[in-house]
């Protein structure tokens, strides 16, 4: 028995892009919703195969664990962009204002208040990927190292 699931179209189908957790659970309760609807009106003369069911909750249960992983792997992503940007303090880092000039300066602050962490250049606060070079304010050896 197959479900026509055509009428969901653009409402829990679409693409999350913004990571938002209220159309992931749409996603999971209109696949509930759907199942328990297949269960309730099935013909009682030919019942569901009891393998159509198992697959129908592996692919549920799949679904949720792909989703638990994105998760998971945008929070370690976010957790790295913090680190990053907390190891350019004393720096002096280079980027490409936006008029198109290349700037530099040292890092005296990091900002974590947005999406994608900013650091503090004397007045400006420059997003973490803008900045295009990492060179040590205070090198060593005499020359720069630069990290590209």
């Amino acid at each position: 028995m197959s479900i026509d699931v055509s009428f969901l179209g653009a409402t829990s189908r679409t693409a999350d892009t913004s990571g938002s957790k209220a159309t992931k659970e749409l996603d999971k309760q209109a696949f509930l919703d759907l199942l328990v609807a297949q269960l309730r009106n099935q013909d009682p003369s030919a019942p569901m195969d009891s393998s159509q069911l198992m697959t129908q909750t592996t692919q549920l249960s799949t679904m949720e664990s792909l989703v638990a992983l994105a998760d998971t792997q945008r929070e370690s992503f976010a957790l790295q962009m913090r680190m990053s940007a907390a190891q350019l303090v004393g720096q002096q880092i280079t980027w490409t204002d936006a008029d198109g000039a290349e700037q530099s300066g040292v890092v005296t602050a990091v900002s974590y208040a947005g999406p994608v962490p900013t650091v503090k250049v004397g007045d400006t606060d420059v997003t973490l990927d803008a900045v295009s070079a990492v060179t040590s304010a205070t090198p060593a050896s005499g020359a720069p190292a630069t990290t590209a």
